[in-house]
């Protein structure tokens, strides 16, 4: 069963069309991994999900209608978004960064303090400001923010980028024990390593449209169709 379910979706800036006409599919309690080169609309598309961009076409969430409604109705819906680059708020610290998240909790499993038995770190670094923190804690807080909103669906847009390879692998193991408890998981990424190591299914997108979908193994034992799809390999 299809927690969301993207049919025909357009958007982009305005004058410039990015996405074109995007068919895809989230299944419930899986981790589908978006894949794609730089520039051919993931990010887009992400951020038309969320409300932050309009778009044409159909977003169904649980059977719900969301494209057209604002990003924060989107996300009491139970959407959540971990953006590219992390977006901590700088000034505040890293229990206020989270404190602000949980208030508009739905109620349930995930709050503060879970968040930092997940991440020890932040325990640590819990009164420093954001802006006090490396990228690899930006990242952690990034999640932790997140998940204190208690999502069904978490969007993480590109975890990996800039990061040591040992927050890399941290990053993997998150997700796996995320959806170990039933989290549903759409997660853009670059690196191919990562999405292959944590992905029930992938899919790639070209030019504004998804090209290829299937189990990781397809891509694993592949290397000349990741090669044609992602340049990579």
């Amino acid at each position: 069963m299809s927690m969301l379910t993207v049919r025909d979706l357009a958007g982009g800036y305005p004058g410039t069309r990015v996405l074109d006409g995007v068919d895809l599919s989230v299944p419930e309690g899986g981790v589908l991994c978006l894949l794609g080169r730089n520039g051919v609309g993931k990010t887009t598309f992400v951020h038309t999900v969320m409300g932050l961009l309009p778009g044409t076409g159909s977003v169904l969430f649980d059977g719900q209608e969301l494209l057209g409604r604002p990003a924060h109705m989107i996300a009491r819906a139970g959407l959540a978004l971990v953006p590219q680059g992390r977006r901590v708020f700088g000034p505040l610290t890293v229990e206020e960064n989270l404190a602000i998240a949980a208030r508009s909790s739905r109620g349930g499993r995930w709050k503060p303090a879970d968040v930092y038995d997940l991440f020890p770190r932040l325990h640590e670094r819990r009164r420093n400001r954001g802006d006090q923190l490396s990228g690899g804690e930006q990242e952690m807080l990034s999640i932790g923010r997140a998940l204190v909103t208690n999502p069904r669906l978490l969007l993480l847009d590109e975890p990996s980028d800039g990061l040591a390879p040992s927050i890399v692998n941290l990053v993997g193991d998150v997700v796996e024990a995320l959806s170990a408890e039933g989290v549903t998981i759409l997660l853009v990424e670059q690196n191919l390593a990562l999405a292959l190591r944590v992905a029930t299914e992938v899919a790639v997108m070209t030019k504004g449209r998804v090209t290829f979908r299937g189990d990781p193994g397809d891509l694993r034992s592949d290397a000349r169709r990741v090669r044609d799809l992602l340049g990579v390999g």
